[in-house]
């Protein structure tokens, strides 16, 4: 019986991704009919090579840095910024593709569509299947969501993140370790994952003999970021370079000191008030800040609707780790790994409110598309 259920789930779930992906493409075709090329984005050079730009326009801006260190290791100072674990990946796979937007591609949508299948599984855990298909539905509808199947490593980092959270569920603490000691090689903020296990290890019942195993355990994501920090230590003799190389990359963050969330809430107010509307930067700014706004009340109201502590915890930290350099920089492209929110929002009840949330979605979904592959800054 179990078998025929996921058999079940996994074809509602690829037909729903296989709908998501044709939106992608025919989004991205008519933004090459509304939409002139943005011809200020930097290393076009870089991507041309490799066939149309509906290939490689789903690699612009930071997938140029990843496609980079496929192409020739840390091949810049300051691309250390950037984790190993998705490029490492792409180039084992590149004797079956011979293409490496290709292999990112392939790496990127595959993760998206496991990804999935894992977000549902562990939120049957707790809740029904329709909050659970109004979970996924929300993720891909979300105006960054083509993120998921780009260049880009967010589809990686959010399966691995999901199936360590899963393991954990299921009291399997040493995968529930393994996929989080890859998760820190594919993002710092895979680190968030140890306090999120040791919370979990917490909410077990019995004695405290049977937690020193899996409290030994939920430590094993650190070792993902020592390795690449010692990786750091040899090839740059600074283990933090991943952090101090931020700067170079003229996105407004400080990494000299933490900037407190009211103070970054308060200069993008000033940002508002200032920037001209005519500007593309006001666009930025205005979708920064709002996604800031959005998901931090969706974590308050994930609290109230009791959404799992440990989720939760790993939701915080995921949230104010990025702003603490002082910007929402990024803000609506790091959100979608933040997956407590849209358990959040699946739980809201009021018709009118997903609805206009949903139309707003989708509006600025297929916008955002058509803007990203055309050259324009989205996240």
């Amino acid at each position: 019986m179990k078998q025929t259920n996921n058999k079940r789930i996994f074809f509602w779930i690829l037909k729903v991704f296989v709908i998501w992906r044709l939106a992608l493409f025919g989004f991205a075709v008519l933004g090459q009919k509304l939409f002139l090329f943005k011809e200020s984005f930097p290393y076009l050079y870089k991507l041309t090579p490799y066939g149309d730009p509906l290939l490689w326009s789903w690699a612009n801006f930071d997938g140029v840095h990843y496609l980079g260190i496929v192409y020739e290791s840390y091949y810049a100072k300051f691309t250390q910024a950037f984790f190993p674990l998705y490029p490492l990946i792409i180039r084992f796979l590149d004797p079956i593709f011979r293409n490496f937007i290709v292999d990112g591609l392939f790496v990127s949508n595959f993760c998206a569509l496991l990804a999935l299948f894992v977000f549902y599984k562990l939120i049957l855990l707790d809740y029904s299947e329709q909050v659970a298909k109004r979970s996924l539905i929300f993720l891909l509808i979300f105006p960054t969501s083509f993120f998921l199947g780009s260049f880009y490593n967010e589809s990686l980092f959010l399966v691995l993140i999901l199936s360590s959270f899963y393991f954990s569920r299921h009291k399997k603490w040493f995968l529930a370790g393994f996929f989080g000691i890859f998760a820190s090689l594919t993002r710092f903020v895979g680190i968030v994952l140890i306090p999120s296990l040791l919370m979990e290890v917490f909410l077990i019942k019995g004695n405290y003999r049977k937690k020193i195993i899996p409290l030994l355990l939920s430590l094993m994501p650190i070792l993902g970021l020592l390795s690449y920090m010692y990786y750091l230590q040899s090839d740059m003799g600074d283990p933090l370079f991943f952090v101090h190389s931020q700067v170079a990359f003229n996105v407004s963050r400080t990494t000299e000191k933490i900037v407190l969330l009211y103070q970054v809430f308060y200069r993008y107010i000033k940002m508002l008030l200032v920037v001209d509307i005519h500007q593309w930067l006001y666009f930025s700014v205005v979708f920064e800040f709002i996604t800031g706004l959005l998901f931090l009340g969706l974590l308050i109201y994930g609290y109230i609707k009791k959404i799992r502590p440990s989720y939760l915890l790993f939701g915080i930290f995921s949230y104010l780790i990025p702003t603490f350099t002082g910007t929402l920089n990024s803000m609506p492209r790091y959100v979608l790994t933040i997956f407590p929110c849209f358990i959040a929002l699946a739980l809201i009840k009021n018709k009118w409110i997903t609805a206009i949330l949903s139309v707003l979605f989708v509006l600025i979904f297929g916008l955002s598309i058509m803007l990203f592959t055309r050259g324009y800054w989205v996240a």
